[in-house]
């Protein structure tokens, strides 16, 4: 019996290992292929703000702190849903922070929108470049944390997290 189950893992153990071997492409092709450009550029499709932390910042004066998830979810957003035309006239803080709660409206796991029927944000070039100049309509336009920390996706979160973890 001892040798019958031993007989199967080490078949299993080969399956496994030649399968994972002929997925794997050949260097010299893969690397004739171009590096694929990157999904995010960290100067430019950030915010300028920063998400602080309210345990180490109690006494700072108008806090923006424990927005982590409303924040991702935002670049997120802002990369399908809102196009950046810096040429255009620029908009007073209230039409900007209408503009952020029309990007912000969308599910994030839509697909991206076609570059016409974006929500153009006008003279800016980037999402950087906005929310460092338009902070105050920027962060009003994402709103409150409340749902986006309760919702079903985040369950996680109330777990600890310990060093083994990380």
């Amino acid at each position: 019996m001892a040798h019958n189950v031993a007989a199967r893992f080490v078949v299993l153990l080969l399956v496994l290992a030649t399968a994972g071997c002929a997925a794997v492409a050949r260097l010299d092709t893969a690397a004739r292929e171009p590096a694929p450009a990157p999904a995010l550029d960290f100067g430019r499709d950030t915010f300028a703000f920063p998400n602080e932390s309210l345990t180490k910042n109690r006494d700072k004066p108008d806090l923006y702190a424990n927005y982590c998830f409303v924040m991702v979810r935002a670049v997120t957003q802002f990369q399908r849903f809102a196009r950046f035309e810096p040429s255009q006239p620029r908009l007073d803080a209230a039409a900007y922070a209408e503009r952020v709660r029309q990007v912000a409206a969308r599910p994030p796991w839509h697909e991206p929108l076609p570059a016409d029927a974006r929500v153009t944000i006008p003279g800016y070039a980037s999402l950087h470049d906005f929310s460092r100049e338009e902070e105050v309509a920027v962060k009003e336009g994402l709103g409150g944390k409340f749902w986006t920390v309760v919702h079903w996706t985040n369950w996680r979160v109330v777990f600890p997290m310990t060093d083994a973890h990380q």
